[in-house]
């Protein structure tokens, strides 16, 4: 065997959110770390970086929260009792979390890694807390002020002060701090195990032109993304057509970890056929996010309005649910739409709810039309085809919204949760409803943006231990002794959809566990390094 040229307690490929929590756990555990990572420094932080930094966690209401919050413009800590007395905001229990869970995969989500997941989600908040990261309640986000009361909604109810940008900088930092030795522009190329045990003895690298084997006595840490920036990989898992979706993330996440631990007998897990994909900016870039707007390029206000394709017709129900579990789906139905496109369509009233990071001038292109005839017009400009049918398709909707609310006087528009204002009464019924928040489009200037399908992450991955994150033998079914995975690269808990903001707090849960255990166990490996004289 090729002598490896340094050798360190634990080794993680991969340095987004998930890699960095278990690099910086494994060495708060005593361990020596070396974190590689494909990127150069200049683009660092993974898909971690091109997030909003939100949070799904369970908690027990604002008074749990307190300790950790910051405020959003200064960052100091805590909120004023004026603000605090103006804010509504519901507990969210572990209950309700593996509801939430359970219902958007369709009861599909592996019961071990989600257990694992809720139960230990407010701890993982904690620590980054304790360890200087600075949460702020999502006003922006999360919440709608209604009547000088900021409404909290979805569960998810803080990010990160600063988003995905900021929390890879405290990730970085935080890691130096704790003594985690860092190689960028070093991408990982393959495992080295044990031929007679199979167990894993460390990884080779490319670092400056030239490969290196790496020792890790402790273990390896893969923590490398999904395969969701490889056009080819994307054609062959999700099918037809996925090779043309833009990339929302990292261009660096192309399935190197999937390739790696299959060559060695890895068990792969979960939904290979699915992702999570949102409506997404048609003006981005195709192959890989935008390093100053990233997260801005989701187009996620349809619930206020209608998403229409190039023909002229409409495609999802806007309504079906709060937009936290509903905006990872909608991306997949707009790519089956003609081009790949879709238009999203508001009137003054809705537009006036729209985020701004999300629509404003300088972020998208807004077209804007005195009518809806006038804004078809405009549209075909852009690729609509049917420029009757766009028409026809509004003016019936108007006129169901019409007949429900004449029979249904006393319904409310609530942005805030599911208001049952929809288009289905007695008297009028739409074929695909709109089953919340159902107003008309009526009221000038109306407004529009090009969309298409927008990739972050896919769903299939390898199976782990929920216990340990050590991934599991395709062929054994028991662990591979010192092979560990965290982050997109965990398969088996996300299946079609998934709730916002449980995907950050995964990598944290389960990179944690994975640099904990390997950290825990870098003796026992030493030793049997040493019978086998490596």
């Amino acid at each position: 065997m090729k002598p490896f040229a340094a050798t360190y307690d634990v080794v993680v490929v991969g340095g987004g959110n998930a890699g960095f929590s278990a690099a910086t756990t494994a060495a708060q555990h005593g361990a020596s770390v070396l974190l590689v990572e494909k990127a150069p420094e200049s683009e660092n932080g993974g898909n971690t970086f091109y997030t909003a930094g939100a949070y799904r966690y369970a908690f027990s209401g604002l008074d749990d929260l307190k300790p950790i919050l910051y405020d959003v413009e200064t960052g100091n800590k805590g909120l004023s009792e004026d603000l605090l007395s103006r804010i509504d905001l519901q507990a969210y229990p572990e209950d309700a979390f593996m509801k939430d869970l359970m219902r958007v995969t369709k009861g599909r989500s592996d019961p071990r890694l989600a257990e694992r997941l809720i139960q230990d989600s407010r701890g993982a908040i904690q620590w980054i807390a304790d360890n200087g990261g600075k949460f702020v309640l999502s006003f922006n986000r999360q919440a709608y002020e209604i009547e000088d009361r900021f409404v909290f909604w979805g569960g998810m109810v803080t990010m990160f002060r600063g988003g995905g940008k900021q929390l890879v900088n405290w990730h970085v930092e935080t890691a130096r701090q704790n003594n985690v030795e860092i190689w960028w522009s070093t991408p990982a190329v393959q495992l080295i195990s044990d031929e007679d045990s199979g167990r894993v003895l460390g990884v080779e690298v490319l670092k400056d032109g030239r490969k290196q084997r790496i020792r890790a006595t402790g273990g390896v840490i893969l923590a490398s993304g999904g395969f969701q920036a490889d056009p080819a990989l994307r054609a062959k898992y999700l099918g037809p057509g996925w090779d043309l979706a833009h990339v929302r993330g990292s261009p660096f996440n192309t399935g190197d970890g999937h390739r790696m631990a299959r060559q060695i007998g890895a068990k792969t897990a979960g939904n290979y056929s699915g992702c999570h994909s949102t409506c997404w900016d048609a003006g981005s870039p195709r192959n890989g996010g935008d390093r100053v707007l990233t997260n801005q390029f989701t187009k996620s206000g349809y619930p206020l309005g209608l998403m229409l394709n190039c023909d002229g017709n409409r495609f999802v129900d806007e309504g079906l649910d709060l937009r936290n579990y509903t905006y990872a789906i909608f991306g997949v139905e707009v790519l089956k739409q003609p081009s790949g496109k879709a238009f999203q369509v508001w009137d003054a009233e809705g537009a006036k709810w729209l985020r701004k990071e999300e629509y404003a001038d300088h972020v998208t292109t807004n077209i804007r039309a005195d009518s809806i005839e006038a804004l078809a017009d405009e549209l075909v400009q852009r690729g609509l085809t049917n420029r009757d049918k766009f028409v026809e398709t509004v003016s019936e909707y108007n006129e169901a919204v019409e007949a429900f609310t004449d029979e249904h006087p006393d319904t409310k528009f609530n942005p805030a949760e599911k208001d049952g204002l929809s288009t289905q009464s007695s008297r009028r019924k739409l074929a695909l409803a709109k089953s919340n928040w159902a107003k008309p489009l009526t009221k000038a200037p109306f407004t529009a943006v090009e969309i298409t399908s927008g990739v972050t992450f896919t769903f299939g991955g390898l199976d782990v231990d929920a216990d340990t994150a050590q991934i599991v033998s395709d062929t054994t079914r028991q662990p591979i002794g010192g092979l560990y995975c965290c982050g997109e690269l965990l398969g088996g808990l996300f299946f079609s959809n998934y709730p916002g903001g449980s995907g950050l707090t995964a990598g944290t849960v389960f990179g944690r566990i994975a640099g904990a255990h390997a950290a825990q166990n870098k003796a026992s490996w030493t030793q049997q390094f040493q019978s086998a004289k490596l």
